[in-house]
């Protein structure tokens, strides 16, 4: 069984970019949810993916994630999402021997940057770089699922 663990953060400042050793383009949507998982098709750069996540809150879920034909997501994303795709730039950071995901959102989630860790472990110990600010591991409104609903340019001020 695929099992994801990850946690969520804000950004305190913009000195991650000093550290960026690769960047990808990601357009991805939502073909369905269910009570227990999300399906989703991603194109990153020339490569596409579908996707099954638990949504389960909290750091650790199921996933499974498998190829597919480039042209077949590309449909998929064109017939089945409409306007609700996620478009990111996901910038890779590494650092003290963590691989951070940042991805840094357009569309109607401009302005909203995330920075992302994978773990071997729910307990697994990481340095936090000086540019990491507050966690939002637990809070739904910062998942990519809840982005395609409720985009960034729609929230408050005081929702951040």
């Amino acid at each position: 069984m695929g099992i994801e663990i990850e946690r969520k953060f804000l950004l305190s400042s913009a000195l991650w970019r000093e550290e960026i050793s690769e960047t990808r383009r990601i357009v991805q949507g939502y073909l369905a949810l269910t009570g227990s998982c999300s399906v989703r098709v991603r194109i990153a750069d020339d490569n596409a993916t579908l996707n099954f996540k638990g949504l389960t809150i909290g750091i650790r879920r199921s996933e499974f994630e498998y190829p597919i034909p480039l042209d077949d997501a590309r449909a998929m994303l064109g017939e089945y999402c409409d306007d609700s795709v996620i478009e990111k730039q996901r910038h890779i950071v590494e650092h003290a021997g963590h691989r951070w995901e940042v991805d840094e959102f357009a569309g109607r989630n401009k302005g909203l940057i995330v920075a992302e860790l994978e773990l071997n472990d729910e307990d697994e110990r990481f340095d936090r770089p000086a540019w990491l600010g507050r966690e939002v591991t637990g809070d739904v409104r910062y998942y990519n699922i809840a982005l395609v609903e409720q985009p960034f340019e729609l929230w408050a001020d005081d929702q951040v």
